[in-house]
C-alpha cells in the first residue's frame, strides 16, 4: 500500500480552519451585537454634545490639524466629495468581511487571530460608545463643517439624529471605520510575504482621510481606535509562522515531515 506524505501547507489548512457554520454565526453575532449594542447610547443627546465640545477643545489644545482643512480638499469638486461619501457608506463592512473570508480560506491560523483581535477591539469600542456618547463634528456648530452626506449624497445617517432608527449618531468615538481598516492592513501584512504588502496601509490612510473629510469623525476618534487596537494586539497572541504564511519558497521554516504548529487555536 502506497503511503503519501501530505504537504505541510495542506495539513496546516486542514487542522487550523475552524468549522464554517460556527465561524459564520460568531462573526454574524459580532456584527449584530455591535449594531444593537450601540443603540442605548443614542438617547444621551445633551451629554453627546457636551463631549463633542470637550473633544473639539482638547484637539485645539493638542494642536491637531483642523478637520476643516481636510474637508476643504474634498470640497474642491462635487465628484471627489461624492466618492468619499460612497466610500464611507459602502467599504467599511464589505472590506472587513472580505478580509475575514480570505484569511479563513487561505490563512486559517491568521483568521482565528484576526477574528479575536477584531472581537476584542469591537467589544472595547462598544463599551466606550456607551460610556462616552459623542456627537460627530458634522453636528457641532462650532466646528463649522459641512455634513457632506446630506449636502452631496449618499447620506448614511438621518439629518435629525433623534429620528434615526437605523444608526446611533452619537457613537463617534472610537472610529471603528478606522480601527477595522487598520486591522485589515496589519492582518494582510502579517499573513502575506509580498514585497508590496506595506501598500495595504493605504486602506486605513484613505479611510482616515474620508472619515475626517466627511466630518463623521474627529482625529481623536481615530487615535483612540488605534490605541484600542494596539491593546487588543498586545493581548491576543499572534499565530506561529507557518509554511502557508511564509510562502512556497520558505518551506524550511515548517518542514513537511514534521507537525506544523498553529499558534491561534480554535
Amino acid at each position: 500500500m502506497e503511503c503519501r506524505t501530505e504537504p505541510a501547507e495542506e495539513r496546516t489548512a486542514a487542522t487550523a480552519r475552524p468549522p464554517l457554520v460556527r465561524e459564520f454565526l460568531l462573526v454574524a453575532g459580532l456584527f449584530l451585537v455591535y449594531k444593537l449594542g450601540r443603540t442605548p447610547a443614542g438617547g444621551h443627546t445633551a451629554e453627546a454634545y457636551r463631549n463633542a465640545h470637550l473633544v473639539w477643545d482638547r484637539e485645539r489644545v493638542l494642536r491637531l490639524p483642523d478637520e476643516g482643512s481636510v474637508q476643504a480638499v474634498l470640497l474642491h469638486g462635487d465628484t471627489l466629495v461624492h466618492l468619499a461619501n460612497v466610500f464611507y457608506a459602502t467599504v467599511h463592512f464589505p472590506a472587513t468581511v472580505a478580509f475575514l473570508v480570505w484569511l479563513y480560506l487561505r490563512r486559517p491560523a491568521h483568521y482565528v487571530w484576526a477574528r479575536r483581535v477584531l472581537t476584542a477591539l469591537t467589544a472595547a469600542a462598544l463599551l466606550l460608545h456607551l460610556a462616552f456618547p459623542l456627537a460627530p463634528p458634522r453636528l457641532l456648530d462650532v466646528a463649522g463643517l459641512v455634513d457632506t452626506g446630506q449636502a452631496y449624497g449618499p447620506a448614511v445617517y438621518s439629518a435629525v439624529p433623534a429620528t434615526d432608527s437605523l444608526a446611533n449618531q452619537f457613537a463617534a468615538m472610537p472610529s471603528l471605520h478606522f480601527g477595522w481598516a487598520l486591522m485589515i492592513a496589519i492582518g494582510l501584512i502579517a499573513a502575506t510575504r509580498s514585497r508590496w504588502r506595506v501598500l495595504w496601509l493605504l486602506h486605513p490612510l484613505v479611510t482616515l482621510f474620508v472619515i475626517v473629510g466627511t466630518a463623521n469623525h474627529y482625529w481623536l476618534d481615530a487615535i483612540v481606535a488605534g490605541a484600542l487596537l494596539a491593546a487588543a494586539l498586545a493581548v491576543v497572541p499572534p499565530p506561529h509562522r507557518t509554511a502557508g504564511a511564509a510562502g512556497r519558497h520558505s518551506t524550511a521554516l515548517a518542514p513537511a515531515e514534521e507537525p506544523v504548529l498553529v499558534g491561534a487555536g480554535r
